[in-house]
């Protein structure tokens, strides 16, 4: 279940050492202004949902609104000194620091809502940020961890670096969260202010899109991709059908329990194809959550009316009828396509 990615998922090894050598030398710089920023004044929001759900198009639609401060691919680079990150991008790519066009082939605009398995193109489009999670929390991979492991989290760090972004761009922190999405309870005492909107796209569509993710991303569905939901290790010696149905029914089941566990207004639960057809209504909701936070979200929308919806059968009829009788089994659904 480590699978080798393909080439074109490989990390760039040079990258990754610039990467290190450099965040290195900032965080120092970094550390010198930690009593500034101590936790975020405003809401933070976290999108959480199963791998393949639609939360990175729902995280790239978050920044496009320009209403929040978000962990762009620049910023991600500078995982170890977050502040100094934000305004070196604000340097090079925000119009309103733009000096006689100097730098104008940098101050890019929102590329047209396209990603590839996740992953974003463009200076100023979203990225998951999992480096700068990574210093604070215990896991590397996104799952579910233990009460014990829970209290390892550098809570003073974590909360720190998030501050100083929302510092920087005098906006809520909106990111996605799914490196710490089964344990939700805990990130709902760490914030406070926190509202996870979650993201649920129809099962037999999401089992589908998993299952194509793993071949394009390992060459081999039988190889395990992204988030590993608390019942991981009984899935994992199942067949690839039974992992993915799996993993998407035991994320939204184990999201669902936990936001219902908590105060109503620190969630918000998104169906993928409503969010399609009228991503204004969600805005409005998200409004509405805000307020309850005493955060006036004054922006009017402005973003698109609609977004193409891609829920359709792309497996043969054989697999098709597998998906749907694995899902019942373990849901007890019957999924109507």
């Amino acid at each position: 279940m480590t699978g080798q990615r393909r080439n074109e998922f490989a990390r760039n090894q040079k990258l990754e050492q610039l990467l290190k050598e450099l965040n290195g030398l900032l965080s120092r710089a970094e550390e010198s202004m930690q009593g500034q920023f101590t936790r975020p004044r405003f809401p933070v929001l976290l999108v959480v949902g199963a791998p393949r759900s639609g939360t990175t198009l729902l995280t790239q639609w978050l920044a496009a609104t320009g209403c929040f401060a978000y962990p762009s691919n620049l910023l991600s680079r500078f995982y170890g000194a977050p502040y100094i990150g934000a305004r070196i991008q604000q340097l090079l790519a925000d119009p309103a620091y733009n000096f006689k066009d100097e730098l104008g082939d940098l101050v890019s605009v929102h590329g047209e809502f396209s990603s590839h398995i996740g992953k974003t193109k463009g200076v100023l489009e979203p990225n998951e940020f999992w480096y700068f999670w990574r210093r604070f929390i215990p896991n590397t991979d996104p799952r579910w961890i233990t009460k014990d492991q829970e209290a390892q989290i550098d809570v003073e760090g974590f909360l720190a670096g998030i501050a100083a972004i929302e510092a920087a761009f005098n906006k809520p922190f909106a990111t996605k969260g799914i490196i710490l999405q089964y344990n939700l309870t805990c990130l709902q005492q760490l914030f406070e202010n926190v509202i996870f909107i979650f993201t649920r796209r129809h099962p037999f569509y999401n089992v589908q899109s998993l299952l194509r993710a793993r071949e394009e991303y390992f060459g081999d569905r039988d190889e395990w991709f992204s988030v590993k939901p608390k019942e991981y290790d009984e899935l994992k010696e199942k067949d690839a059908v039974t992992q993915v149905a799996g993993q998407v029914h035991y994320t939204n089941a184990s999201i669902s329990r936990e936001l219902t566990a908590l105060h109503p207004r620190h969630g918000l639960t998104v169906q993928h194809a409503d969010f399609c057809r009228n991503p204004q209504g969600v805005f409005d909701v998200l409004r509405s959550k805000l307020a309850e936070f005493n955060y006036p979200l004054n922006d009017d929308y402005r973003g698109p009316a609609c977004f193409q919806l891609n829920n359709q059968v792309r497996v043969d009829s054989q697999l098709e009828q597998e998906i749907l009788a694995t899902y019942r089994d373990l849901s007890g659904d019957e999924l109507e396509l």
